[in-house]
């Protein structure tokens, strides 16, 4: 609730300067002018990710009030009242959303480990070798460089080292859970197709890209180990 309410504060302080017709047309021709739309565009984009619908007209309204010195339309007891209404509607639609996504996890989990080339581990770990290496296979303290591409079970892809073009590295123990066990399963040299339950990855919170109780599919190619972790 406090994290929401800084939020909000935090926008309305940052946008000093924005112009006063929130999604109009909008001229960059100064500096003040692009740093910001600078400033609205990181504002909206964190919004987004967070999920957060917004009447724009009176949310322009509360800020223009604000930089003009104006009386506000709220008293403070009714804009905590407004901010924690916003975060049980957010929360409530958070665990509906999760609720649907296990029983379509579950589903799909149950379908595909029927599917040709479909292992499963002990944990509920489901993968398929599209490659085997012949490398060495990493242990739980090295670190290993990779390139992946990760969807959720509709397609929508939601991180990709291919498309940043730069393969990422961390600590076998540092990732989600399911990774952390498929990757000590790969040779290097390998490709493996992963579908991770979602007790193995971000369980019935999610993130801002994943919603709770996600099943993750992936597509790793274990390049390389890297070195010892010496933590």
């Amino acid at each position: 609730m406090k994290k929401m309410i800084l939020l909000v504060a935090g926008s309305l302080m940052a946008l000093t300067g924005c112009n006063e017709k929130m999604g109009g047309k909008v001229s960059l021709n100064s500096d003040k002018a692009k740093y910001s739309y600078a400033v609205g565009m990181q504002i909206g984009r964190n919004m987004k990710s967070q999920n957060i619908e917004l009447d724009q007209s009176a949310f322009s309204g509360g800020i223009s009030d604000m930089l003009a010195g104006k009386d506000a339309k709220m008293s403070d007891a009714q804009v905590q009242e407004a901010l924690k209404k916003m975060a049980d509607m957010r929360n409530e639609k958070r665990k509906k959303a999760a609720d649907d996504n296990k029983s379509k996890g579950e589903e799909f989990l149950k379908a595909n480990k029927a599917k040709e080339g479909i292992k499963m581990t002990e944990s509920g770990l489901q993968y398929k070798v599209l490659t085997e290496g012949n490398g060495a296979k990493p242990a739980l303290n090295d670190t290993v460089k990779v390139h992946y591409k990760g969807t959720l079970t509709d397609g929508k892809e939601f991180d990709s080292s291919y498309k940043r073009n730069k393969p990422a590295e961390f600590p076998v123990r540092a990732v989600i859970p399911g990774w952390t066990e498929a990757l000590q399963l790969m040779s290097v040299g390998s490709k493996y197709q992963l579908f991770i339950p979602s007790k193995l990855a971000y369980g019935e919170r999610g993130n801002p890209s994943i919603p709770g109780n996600s099943v993750l599919l992936f597509d790793v190619e274990l390049l390389e180990i890297k070195a010892k972790d010496k933590k």
